[in-house]
């Protein structure tokens, strides 16, 4: 089996799999390129993830994830911002064990509005002060902060950043290699200013990161599991992978899957069912190689 070579399977898609057999059937499925999650990597602890992650000759995409810092100053701020110079440290470490290739990118979910607040401007104007804290950090690590607008049904709780002109507008202040944004299609497929905000994007190279999934009706209770294999919801893929073309990012794209029916599935059909949905929807408006 072989897997598109710009397609990296984030390892939510597979939730449950331990950071092994996740490595394992990834390239088992042909593919070249895993997104990670510091959860599984803390699981086996840095060091071994590198190691392993070095074995299996995977490319790493990004690592999930930094950011939850809207909170006011304080304790809780503190150990927020200094989780996420830890992060930056994960991520340069990982990326340097990956294979060539490899994207040392942070994705950042900003954090929602804080507990007892309605605050929603004050909580967003926090997100740019944490990252002028860390973005220094970032690029002495040569890491990409990649901030991820989420979609708004999530603004309370999650993330207050909910349009890509809002991750752009808190992202310009820094340069470009340091501090970059996500485009994942299930957040802001709904946006009537996308288009022209993935231009924006791209005409400053701050497009760190291309997430692919898709989004169908009726959502289930968590809206959080709302997301489905590409093709088979509402998103036109056909625009979006064009518009991130246009825009010059050449880099690996991930499927990240959030979704109870998928993670309760066998991981083996989950990654062939992934790479298949990719190839019919998103590969055939790609370039061949990662750096093309």
């Amino acid at each position: 089996m072989t897997a598109h070579p710009r397609l990296s399977l984030n390892q939510a898609t597979i939730k449950y799999a331990p950071f092994d057999e996740a490595l394992r059937l990834t390239r088992a499925g042909g593919y070249e390129s895993i997104g990670l999650w510091r959860e599984p990597v803390a699981a086996v602890g840095l060091d071994e993830a590198a190691r392993r992650l070095a074995d299996s000759g995977l490319r790493v995409s990004s690592l999930c994830r930094g950011g939850f810092f809207t909170l006011p100053e304080g304790a809780e701020r503190r150990t927020a911002i200094d989780e996420n110079r830890r992060a930056i440290e994960e991520t340069a470490t990982l990326a340097a064990a990956g294979a060539p290739g490899s994207a040392a990118v942070l994705v950042l979910v900003a954090g929602g509005i804080p507990a007892g607040s309605t605050d929603l401007v004050g909580a967003r104007e926090r997100v740019g002060d944490a990252l002028a804290e860390l973005a220094p950090d970032a690029a002495a690590a040569g890491v990409t902060l990649a901030i991820e607008a989420l979609h708004p049904m999530y603004a309370s709780d999650r993330a207050v950043v909910s349009t890509l002109g809002q991750a752009l507008d808190l992202a310009e202040p820094f340069d470009a290699a340091a501090v970059g944004v996500v485009v994942d299609t299930f957040h802001v497929w709904w946006d009537p200013a996308v288009f022209d905000q993935i231009a924006r994007a791209g005409a400053s190279g701050r497009i760190a990161s291309y997430q692919v999934c898709d989004w169908a009706t009726p959502l289930p209770a968590d809206v959080l599991l709302a997301r489905h294999y590409p093709g088979d919801g509402v998103i036109d893929f056909t625009a979006f992978t064009r518009a991130v073309e246009a825009a010059e990012y050449a880099g690996d794209i991930e499927v990240e899957i959030f979704n109870q029916a998928i993670w309760d599935a066998a991981w083996p059909e989950v990654v062939e069912r992934t790479a298949s949905s990719f190839d019919r929807v998103v590969a055939p408006h790609l370039s061949a190689r990662v750096g093309a």
